[in-house]
């Protein structure tokens, strides 16, 4: 009886051994999710050279905006789809914001449903990014009295009215607020946002 019982368990000892272990499945790195909101009136580089810099790091870049279909930039034949409609999205949705310059946030801050949605998703305290005359969607939002910020020079004015304190740099950083001035400083605009993820 002592041999049958050692006999199985040595058997099943054998069976144990030779069984393939079940591959563990791979760890997927956190994905981040990035938000370019434009419309009309875009500043071409100021949505592409984010978007290039930071797929190229592997982030997923949706281009938000008022309505879904192609907008033109102001300085270039270049055109972007708006992929999403703002009013179809939500802040959960979104690691991060970046609002370019151009003409378009002009178009932007005319939009309350955008301009709750940058409300919204800056009070998330995600990391909200704006260059150029993007910080004019936050101005409108209401959300910069107190921030140190920066912008194209034409916006200046409004940003010291609006309560915020104007500094003339390539990239500022203020809690989960990134802001530059002009598309010569969009290597450290980029750099900035990525490092924020």
């Amino acid at each position: 009886m002592k041999k049958m019982l050692f006999g199985l368990f040595m058997v099943s000892l054998l069976v144990v051994a030779c069984q393939q272990q079940a591959p563990q499945a791979e760890v997927v790195k956190d994905v981040k999710r990035v938000a370019v909101m434009v419309a009309e009136g875009f500043h071409d580089g100021e949505a592409y050279m984010p978007i290039g810099y930071l797929t190229n790091r592997g982030v997923e870049v949706t281009v938000i905006g008022p309505s879904v279909g192609e907008v033109k930039a102001y300085n270039s034949d270049f055109t972007i789809r708006i992929e999403k409609a703002v009013g179809d999205v939500s802040v959960s949705d979104f690691d991060a914001l970046i609002l370019p310059g151009g003409r378009g946030p002009a178009i932007l801050r005319e939009n309350e449903t955008v301009v709750a949605f940058a409300r919204d998703f800056f009070n998330s305290g995600k990391p909200t990014a704006a260059i150029c005359h993007g910080p004019q969607v936050l101005i409108t939002a209401g959300v910069l009295e107190g921030k140190s910020c920066t912008a194209v020079g034409g916006v200046q004015d409004e940003l010291v009215a609006a309560g915020a304190n104007f500094l003339d740099q390539s990239v500022v950083l203020d809690g989960n607020l990134i802001t530059s001035r002009v598309p010569g400083d969009l290597n450290d605009f980029s750099k900035a946002i990525y490092e924020a993820l």
